[in-house]
């Protein structure tokens, strides 16, 4: 099968034919790969950061056609459309796997994580994990799953541990990036009132357009911005913000919005995450990290993806060897939304026609 694969660090990729997978282990589910998108953690990948070993087929966000399962899958049959879950082989039996189920998405006894560790979507067949995927829902395309699959289940959960009540204020600190517009349209979808905050005018449009209430200008002078969310939270500021930017300054403007007693969601993933001492100290804000959702949560998600026609942003190329435009494009600091690659364009016509699946 043809593949984009990461041979060496902090060099493009290899965009060759490698072996099809296989071999399936018990909970295994093997998809034939329909949309494959491009994520922040990728460069991260590339760069040697996340413990990869090398040869690696890169991207975490990937939907597809189940056409092969695992002796002991029981939730899936041929031809349905999922969206992949990241992580592979959780262990079962350690602390964060016998916990909440919120916890279990941290255990560290895990094989791994398709595209950081284990082989991912941007290639013509994927293997997941069917215990961590989820159906798509009929109403939910590939290419808006995809970039759901990491980007849309991070800030869903980091909307989630907000803890908010419907009425209630929330900031999105980078709110028109590929995270932030779809964090902008969960918390509308919520009933939550919604600050988005970007440093770009393509950014702030986009939040702007994805159901922001009111969209501030990150480059401004840090007072400034936070004079214009006082001004439309009663002199407060908000009852909780969302960081999905990896500004040096993004986590210190986060809690500095954010209302005496009030909390911050750190989801973005700079080298530090630097805060001065009287934002967090004086002023009693709870800093919170967040990774990945769980599955239930995914679940959550699709749904209410599918029930208010929450939409994604993309910028679509058409073939694995186009993998190396989208790049290009996604560093270019010009890329409104997300990146995805169509790897299987057949499919798509087919499932546009409403066609069976084949066998």
């Amino acid at each position: 099968m043809l593949a984009a694969q990461l041979v060496e660090f902090n060099k493009p990729y290899k965009i060759h034919q490698v072996s099809t997978p296989k071999s399936l282990g018990p909970h295994d589910v093997l998809l034939k790969t329909a949309v494959a998108s491009l994520c922040h953690t990728d460069g991260m990948v590339q760069a040697g950061i996340m413990g990869t070993q090398l040869p690696c087929i890169a991207s975490h966000e990937g939907t597809g056609t189940v056409v092969a399962i695992g002796t002991e899958t029981t939730d899936f049959k041929k031809g349905d459309r999922v969206m992949a879950g990241l992580p592979r082989n959780r262990c079962g039996h350690c602390h964060d796997c016998l916990g909440p189920e919120d916890y279990r998405q941290y255990c560290t006894n895990i094989s791994g994580h398709i595209g950081v560790t284990q082989d991912g979507a941007f290639a013509e067949y994927v293997v997941v994990d069917g215990r961590e995927s989820c159906v798509i829902p009929e109403k939910v395309s590939f290419e808006t799953a995809a970039p759901l699959a990491c980007a849309g289940c991070t800030v869903f959960r980091g909307i989630l541990q907000t803890e908010l009540k419907k009425g209630e204020t929330v900031a999105l600190v980078g709110a028109g990036g590929g995270l932030g517009h779809l964090g902008c349209q969960f918390a509308k979808a919520m009933g939550l009132v919604v600050v988005g905050v970007d440093a770009r005018d393509e950014g702030m449009a986009l939040a702007k357009e994805s159901g922001a209430d009111v969209v501030v200008d990150a480059r401004q002078q840090k007072e400034k911005v936070v004079e214009e969310v006082k001004k439309v939270t009663n002199g407060m500021g908000v009852y909780a913000t969302v960081n999905v930017s990896d500004a040096e300054n993004a986590a210190a403007l986060s809690c500095a919005i954010t209302k005496m007693h009030g909390t911050v969601i750190q989801i973005a993933q700079p080298t530090n995450v630097s805060v001065p001492f009287h934002e967090l100290v004086f002023r009693d804000i709870r800093l919170k990290g967040s990774l990945i959702s769980t599955r239930g949560e995914a679940k959550r998600m699709l749904d209410m993806v599918a029930e208010h026609n929450i939409s994604v942003k993309t910028n679509p190329f058409f073939g694995l060897k186009e993998v190396p435009k989208l790049q290009e494009l996604a560093h270019s600091g010009k890329m409104v939304g997300k990146g995805i690659i169509v790897v299987d364009e057949e499919e798509m016509k087919r499932v546009k026609a409403g066609k069976t699946a084949p066998t």
